[in-house]
């Protein structure tokens, strides 16, 4: 073989290898702005679904605070509830005095009235004590008045 065709085979090699090195580059070069254009598409779609999303968690946090006013309304209604409830109770217990002292005031005045109807043992009568008893005047008895209870 002689010198100039060795320096032929050098420089083809060379030249091959040149050409495959910028098919290559141009190759890379190419995926790697496909790659660009693939991730800008995918940013722009993220971007969409981000003002989405941004709406969906703006609902959920507005039904949230709805839920927490509906909640605070609710125990303050149940608070409201049990202070009518201990004032309805004190009420009852209030009126149940009041009843039982009404109770003894007929049951004095039918011992002192000596044309009172009423025995011993209709006095001691818790039925008896709730309804009307006798008077002078005739049979008209107290009021009626609502049991506590």
């Amino acid at each position: 073989m002689t010198t100039s065709t060795i320096v032929w085979i050098v420089v083809v090699v060379v030249a091959a290898a040149l050409l495959s090195a910028a098919l290559a580059w141009v190759a890379r070069k190419k995926r790697t702005e496909h790659h660009r254009v693939q991730a800008g598409d995918i940013r722009e779609k993220a971007v969409e679904q981000s003002h989405k999303v941004g709406q969906r968690e703006a609902l959920a946090d507005e039904t949230a605070a709805k839920a927490r006013a509906a909640q605070a309304e609710a125990e303050a209604m149940a608070a409201h509830a049990a202070g009518l409830q201990h004032q309805a109770q004190a009420r009852h217990t209030d009126a149940a005095t009041s009843r039982s002292d009404v109770n003894r005031q007929f049951e004095r005045a039918d011992k002192i009235d000596p044309d009172s109807d009423t025995s011993d043992a209709a006095r001691d009568d818790s039925e008896t004590r709730d309804t009307p008893r006798g008077t002078p005047t005739g049979k008209q008895g107290r009021p009626p008045m609502p049991r506590a209870g």
